[in-house]
């Protein structure tokens, strides 16, 4: 839990040249791929054939948001395409134990979503059957919204539970993640940052994306020494 890792979202980046977009990011721990279907969320990005080519050509792991309906049926197939984590939303899954089950046994690390209202606290047991939980700091759908401070009471209530556990998992957040946000959200206890106007909307998306991890960093090791303490 103490490694920051910024993992920039290609929503905000140029779709028609996204190889070259993805050599920007080079800096990048992973790159960030948000898959909306129109139906679990009012967008439409990208599918699973998309998906697969940017996993060709990426020289970065993918990390995969399904923000899709029936995630039990669709999101395995983002395991088998080779993703090195596929997160779903708890609340487009059935069987959400299952579908993380599935996903690992695929080979990618499994990720569960939860809405801004959607409480962490149902969930506490299934903590052995993820690598990651992402609390979305927006509502999903659209980039480029504002944080909303609302969320961070969770972010530290996750945070806690998963110490609790002793269990590796990562606290992942996403939208409005920014130089005035991120020290916020690490302060919580997040430590995976999905950063996509705030790195693609530089004239320098790596000089970013280090700055960014660098004030998530700083934060972390202010915490961890007075935790210590």
């Amino acid at each position: 839990m103490s490694n920051c890792c910024i993992n920039p979202s290609i929503l905000s980046a140029d779709f028609v040249n996204l190889e070259a977009e993805l050599e920007r990011i080079s800096g990048a721990d992973a790159v960030h791929v948000d898959v909306m279907d129109n139906h679990f969320v009012p967008n439409l990005t990208i599918g699973l054939p998309v998906v697969k080519r940017i996993q060709e050509v990426s020289r970065l792991p993918l990390d995969a948001h399904l923000m899709i309906a029936d995630a039990d049926r669709w999101a395995p197939a983002y395991a088998e395409a080779g993703l090195a984590s596929v997160t779903f939303h708890v609340e487009a899954a059935a069987a959400p134990i299952r579908l993380a089950r599935e996903l690992r046994d695929r080979g990618a690390k499994a990720g569960m979503a939860l809405k801004p209202a959607t409480p962490v606290e149902p969930y506490l047991d299934m903590f052995p059957e993820l690598d990651m939980l992402l609390i979305m700091t927006v509502e999903p759908g659209f980039g480029g919204q504002k944080f909303l401070d609302v969320t961070l009471p969770k972010i530290r209530r996750a945070a806690e539970a998963v110490r609790g556990s002793g269990l590796p998992i990562a606290i992942q957040v996403d939208g409005g993640i920014a130089p005035d946000t991120i020290e916020r959200a690490a302060e919580a206890g997040a430590n995976v940052f999905v950063a996509g106007s705030a790195v693609y909307g530089t004239p320098d998306p790596n000089e970013a994306i280090a700055k960014l991890r660098a004030q998530a960093a700083a934060v972390t090791q202010s915490a961890a020494v007075t935790q210590s303490g």
